[in-house]
């Protein structure tokens, strides 16, 4: 019995180990292309130095941009293998709308977190239909809340447990065709007529030939430090990469 437990517990530690080094070596070379800004209060830069950060740690080509007229650049978006966007709010015109939707639906990956994704461009319903969902409340700002992952299987969800954690707990108008990959349950506290609702807290989706990735959590700093929330997220960038 004791050998067969060391020989299961081996098994697993190697098959992490080579899960881990795999999605680590799968980004080496890859062109992605960082853009943030909207919203001062989710802290768009310091997002992306710190997902910029760790990205060159895994040899990728980074390119940083502080403004959406980079989706305009044609030649730069047809080289890029994933866009990463931090914008909360704000507007976007139609030809960078149109330069970001044409390189995510010819196979360019997008990810991102928060309302950086998922509350980006409230007049586009477009770009709404691509993510696959958007913020519409956080019902009593910051609270306390449990995250269930649904899916214990796929690459990005596997070894995590479902987790507590305070912060924005984001309601959201949701795409039924979501691949979804975790989700939050909301309580009568402050709205009681959502008592007992199931949102989708992360995702995954496509858009033409391109891959959507997306985790409802980052509201503050102390998010990213919080292991569950940070290695799904770099586990989500990996999968949507092209």
């Amino acid at each position: 019995m004791k050998n067969i437990l060391c020989t299961t517990f081996l098994f697993c530690l190697i098959s992490t180990q080579c899960f881990s080094q795999n999605q680590y070596n799968s980004l080496e070379g890859k062109k992605i292309l960082v853009v943030y800004g909207g919203w001062a209060g989710h802290q768009p830069k310091y997002f992306a130095d710190k997902i910029s950060s760790w990205l060159k740690t895994q040899n990728t080509n980074v390119i940083l941009s502080d403004s959406t007229s980079v989706y305009t650049n044609e030649k730069l978006m047809n080289e890029l293998d994933l866009i990463i966007q931090h914008i909360t709010m704000s507007k976007i015109t139609d030809d960078q709308l149109n330069g970001l939707l044409k390189a995510v639906k010819n196979g360019t990956g997008l990810a991102g977190c928060h309302g950086g994704l998922g509350d980006s461009f409230r007049n586009n319903t477009e770009y709404q239909y691509m993510i696959g969902g958007q913020f519409v409340k956080h019902p009593g700002g910051q609270v306390n809340y449990r995250v269930t992952i649904e899916n214990r299987k796929d690459s990005i969800t596997r070894g995590i447990k479902d987790f507590n954690i305070f912060s924005e707990q984001y309601y959201m108008h949701v795409d039924p065709a979501l691949d979804v990959l975790a989700t939050t349950t909301f309580s009568e506290k402050y709205d009681p007529w959502i008592k007992g609702v199931i949102i989708p807290v992360v995702w995954k989706k496509k858009y033409g030939k391109g891959k959507i990735f997306y985790n409802s959590i980052g509201h503050s700093k102390q998010d990213y430090n919080i292991p569950e929330v940070w290695t799904l997220i770099k586990r989500g960038v990996i999968w949507a990469t092209k």
